[in-house]
């Protein structure tokens, strides 16, 4: 049996369902796409995922869209135990509110704020600063009430924001203003299995696109 990964290694969301494959050992069968050369358009990848969007996983026959569902498939099914995604009630709701404050908030604003300067040439726009800022506070908070982003014990929420987190260093977001979210990150790059050969080699694909996109001002 094999598990089939659509994915795109510069996608946050894509590397955080590699980091939680990574945790629970679990090896994806990988399908890199190009999005820029229309491969998740093509109409064998539209029969399979009718949004045509990555990530998407092929699990024997069952085909699963969004990362965050993704995850936390994986880490139900096949992990060793419930430490990434809990099966208590209360615990768990944090871990998911962490992760829809990633898919809600933090990595929403991080495209609106500089997918329009990578790929339109548009200035950075200060209100969206101030909105991504706001976004990062929101996370300082979180930060300061635990060890790690849902709890005392890593969970795929981590995997989640660490990989937005990741993503603005890349574009030049100083991580530094937020001491809470700094002093995880650290810890993160020393304790995710993978964090270097997955998160960071993918964020390096947007800090690539965020370098060329400066120099053309």
């Amino acid at each position: 049996m094999t598990i089939d990964f659509y994915y795109s290694l510069p996608s946050a969301p894509c590397r955080s369902v590699l980091l939680a494959a990574k945790a629970i050992g679990l090896d994806l069968n990988l399908k890199l796409m190009d999005l820029m050369k229309g491969e998740h358009m093509t109409p064998e990848f539209i029969k399979i995922n009718p949004q045509h969007c990555i990530p998407t996983l092929i699990d024997d026959g069952f085909v699963l869209l969004e990362s965050r569902a993704i995850m936390t498939y994986l880490v139900s099914k096949y992990g060793k135990d419930d430490s990434l995604y809990p099966t208590d009630p209360k615990k768990r709701a944090v871990v998911d509110q962490r992760l829809y404050f990633d898919m809600g908030t933090l990595i929403i604003r991080f495209g609106e704020l500089y997918y329009p300067f990578i790929f339109r040439g548009a200035d950075l726009d200060e209100e969206k600063i101030k909105k991504f800022d706001e976004a990062f506070k929101f996370l300082d908070l979180y930060l300061g009430q635990s060890e790690w982003a849902a709890g005392d014990n890593l969970t795929v929420a981590d995997f989640a924001l660490v990989s937005s987190v990741s993503t603005a260093e890349a574009c030049d977001w100083d991580i530094n203003k937020y001491p809470n979210v700094a002093k995880w990150y650290a810890k993160c790059k020393t304790s995710i299995s993978g964090f270097a050969e997955i998160n960071l080699a993918g964020a390096d694909f947007i800090r690539t696109m965020y370098i060329t996109a400066k120099n053309k001002k």
